[in-house]
């Protein structure tokens, strides 16, 4: 992502980004966003409007209110204090997220659809476990992950199984 090449695909230099369609998109919600309206199969958003609501409001905690708290821009600036950092941020992310799954969940994190809300959690949790969060207190988040890794478009997309994924991070 620090290439001159992916720089110029997106200046942010951060992931994702996906060139599609003619156009390049940056940022998670805005590429699902684009997805759901142009490949509207499977849904990504539920067609009732509070589960609607209840899926943006888990998407948006995820990737505004935890994840960017751990990018490498700024677990860079934390040097020596970037496990404690990211340790930190996520645990406090994830104890609100936690009560919430337990209102919405079914199988997933709203119902037993997958939605956008399940595609923001599976990194997430991703980034948990590199940051070796302890993920006792978070049943729920957990018994959901382990439910969306079971399905094949979860296996193959998992950071863990990208091609540019650090040696000591691959599956």
């Amino acid at each position: 992502q620090f290439s001159a090449e992916f720089k110029a695909m997106n200046p942010m230099q951060q992931v994702p980004a996906l060139k599609i369609d003619g156009i390049t998109l940056s940022q998670s919600l805005a590429i699902i966003h684009y997805l759901e309206d142009t490949r509207p199969n499977p849904r990504l958003l539920p067609q009732d409007p509070k589960k609607r609501a209840q899926v943006r409001m888990i998407a948006d905690h995820i990737v505004s209110g935890i994840q960017p708290l751990q990018n490498l821009s700024v677990l860079k600036q934390m040097g020596e204090k970037k496990l404690e950092w990211a340790q930190n941020c996520i645990v406090s992310g994830f104890q609100a997220l936690e009560q919430i799954l337990q209102h919405t969940a079914g199988r997933y994190c709203v119902g037993d659809e997958v939605s956008m809300a399940d595609l923001c959690l599976v990194p997430q949790v991703a980034n948990a476990e590199r940051y070796k969060v302890d993920m006792g207190p978070y049943p729920t988040i957990t018994r959901i992950n382990k439910a969306l890794l079971e399905l094949e478009a979860f296996k193959i997309s998992h950071p863990s199984r990208q091609p540019d994924t650090p040696a000591e991070l691959q599956a």
